[in-house]
């Protein structure tokens, strides 16, 4: 259970939020020197990967939701940021919600890596 005594969904929201910047990095950092498909690949690939190791972190540590409840949570921790601060605030359009790669495979993908971290954590308990 929580080891610091922070309330649940804090820790849930910190979490979630440090995955989106982190993917958010992979983006920022692949679009200054790959071309968009190449840096939508890989985030595509880096995505649930960090979320899976976050959420194994948060499984190991907190523990304080189930698998399903955290990996909604980070789900929609990243659907909400990439919504209202990516599109609507910096790129000031919705043409990145069109791009399966883009954004619907990797939301997909972070909500299945979390899962799956959460059952896999609780299952070698």
């Amino acid at each position: 259970m929580n080891k610091l005594g922070l309330k649940p969904i804090k820790v849930i929201v910190l979490l979630g939020l440090l995955g989106w910047a982190l993917c958010g990095a992979i983006m920022f950092i692949g679009m200054s020197v790959l071309d968009i498909k190449t840096t939508l690949i890989i985030h595509a690939i880096g995505a649930p990967l960090i979320f899976f190791l976050i959420g194994r972190f948060y499984f190991r540590r907190f523990n304080d939701a189930s698998p399903f409840r955290t990996a909604v949570w980070f789900l929609l921790i990243v659907v909400f940021m990439d919504f209202f601060l990516v599109a609507l605030v910096i790129n000031k359009s919705l043409e990145m919600f069109r791009s399966p790669l883009g954004t619907w495979i990797p939301f997909a993908l972070i909500f299945l890596s979390t899962y799956l971290a959460g059952l896999t954590v609780h299952r070698s308990r």
